[in-house]
Order: structure tokens, then C-alpha cells, then sequence
């Protein structure tokens, strides 16, 4: 096998690989992850000028930064053409993604719902589409989806944020198996509770909850060992475990009393 996964036991070296999401939390700090080990990487996301400092910041050379919503298919896949044009890409982490509390009584949240699916469902199969046929071609590669442990069971105010991470754990799953022998790999991370701007705010207990340069390491290993499936810490996939044998009754009338995460949208 050709590219920074000849050892598939640790972490990539060197290599192109392409982040959404680089602007701030998980995705930013798999920009500074893979930058220190010599990997060349196109990063995406909103703010330019976050986005071209960090570019600037990180060790390595012939980085590109790309300012796009990935709601933006063609955008993103410009972006995509771009990038390839200097190289195969031989990771591409669609880690861009909106979490937000939703209420289906409140009529202003339809917005929110329409964001949070179009960015971390169909932002995800958008942000992989234009590096398949290349990677196809040449039998190697991998994608990489950020599902969550939220997407295990529903948790009140949370509908659009929950459904959504369940989607993407379904829409990798269904990629990974639709690409089986093409030389191909679709890994899907589920973080727990991840210490980034997006967890800063919320008001209820985050049990485990892990820095993000440390979630980004084990996620890292996992990427190159080609895991089909990890939830990062490993506490939270026993946690994961027990609620899925929760019975309805049991878990509608615990998660009820849940504290809600607060609803703050902007487009």
C-alpha cells in the first residue's frame, strides 16, 4: 500500500489530506495534528480570516486554505478540484458541523433544523463526494465521518442535533459498505463530550469529557488502522451500550428531566 499507511498500527505521516470544518474544534486540531507530521492539508471553513491564520501557523508547506459553507456543494466540490490538482488526498475528514438546541413547537427552529441536517448530514456525503472517483481510481483512501454518541438515543431539545449525528453513523455506514473492495475505507468516529467551542456552553454534566488534542490523537489511530467504527473516550461506548437496552419507559422518563442545551442559532 502507497501513501502514510504502510504501518496501518500508528497514526499517518506525511500525506494530502483535506479537513472541513478547520476553523475551530476537532477540526482545527486534526489541522495541527496532522500539519506537525508532515501531512500537506486543504482546509476549509467559514471565517477567512481564522482560516488563513491558521494556515499561516502551521509548520509544513503548500497547505491551501479554501473559505466555504459546506452547504455550498459546489463550493466545496471547486475545492475539492483544487486540491487534487496538486496531488491524490489521501484522507478527507468532514468534521464541519452545527449543534444547536431545537425545539419542534418553536416555528423559528425550522431554520436551525434545516442548518444543522444540511451541514452534518448532507455537508458530509458533499464534502466526500468529489475525492471518490480519484481515490476509486486509485484504490486508496480513506473518509472520515464525525458521527456522536448523541446520535444513540434522542435527548429533549436536542431533535435536529441527535437525528443528525444517527444519519451520519447510517449514511457512513451504507458508503462504507457500498465501497467494500475498491480499496476504499470509511471510518466513522462518535466523540462523547469533546472540550471545543461547540461543548463550551452547554448547562448539564459532561461525563468524560476529553480535551480535544487528546480526542484527535486516539482518532488519528484509529484513521489509520482503518477502524470501521470508534467511539472516542472509550468509557462513553459503555455508556453508548447501556442506553441503547435502556427501555423506552425507563429513558423518556429519565432523559425528561435532562437539562436542555440552550437555542442559539445563527445562519
Amino acid at each position: 500500500m502507497s501513501g502514510p499507511f504502510r504501518n496501518p498500527a500508528s497514526p499517518a505521516r506525511g500525506g494530502r489530506i483535506f479537513i472541513t470544518g478547520a476553523t475551530s474544534g476537532i477540526g482545527e486540531a486534526f489541522a495541527r495534528y496532522y500539519a506537525a507530521r508532515g501531512a500537506t492539508l486543504g482546509l476549509a471553513g467559514r471565517r477567512a480570516e481564522i482560516l488563513q491564520s491558521l494556515c499561516a501557523r502551521l509548520p509544513g508547506a503548500g497547505h491551501r486554505s479554501y473559505v466555504l459553507d459546506v452547504r455550498d456543494a459546489d463550493a466545496l466540490r471547486a475545492a475539492a478540484q483544487d486540491f487534487l490538482r496538486e496531488g491524490p488526498v489521501d484522507i478527507v475528514i468532514a468534521s464541519a458541523g452545527i449543534s444547536v438546541g431545537t425545539l419542534t413547537t418553536e416555528p423559528d427552529d425550522h431554520a436551525a433544523f434545516q442548518a444543522v441536517f444540511d451541514t452534518n448530514v448532507v455537508g458530509t456525503a458533499a464534502t466526500f463526494a468529489p475525492f471518490l472517483a480519484a481515490m476509486q481510481a486509485r484504490g486508496h483512501g480513506v473518509l472520515v465521518g464525525i458521527a456522536s454518541v448523541a446520535g444513540v438515543r434522542g435527548l429533549p431539545g436536542a431533535g435536529a442535533y441527535c437525528a443528525s449525528k444517527a444519519a451520519v453513523r447510517l449514511y457512513c455506514e451504507s458508503l462504507r459498505v457500498e465501497l467494500r473492495g475498491t480499496g476504499v475505507r470509511v471510518v466513522t468516529l462518535a466523540p462523547g463530550f469533546i472540550a471545543t467551542p461547540m461543548t463550551a456552553d452547554n448547562p448539564y454534566r459532561m461525563p468524560f469529557l476529553m480535551p480535544v488534542d487528546r480526542f484527535v490523537e486516539r482518532a488519528a489511530r484509529a484513521i489509520a488502522a482503518g477502524d470501521r467504527y470508534r467511539v472516542i473516550p472509550w468509557p462513553m461506548a459503555w455508556v453508548a451500550g447501556l442506553l441503547q437496552c435502556v427501555p423506552r419507559p425507563l429513558f423518556d422518563a429519565v432523559a425528561a428531566r435532562r437539562k436542555r442545551k440552550p437555542r442559539q442559532f445563527s445562519p
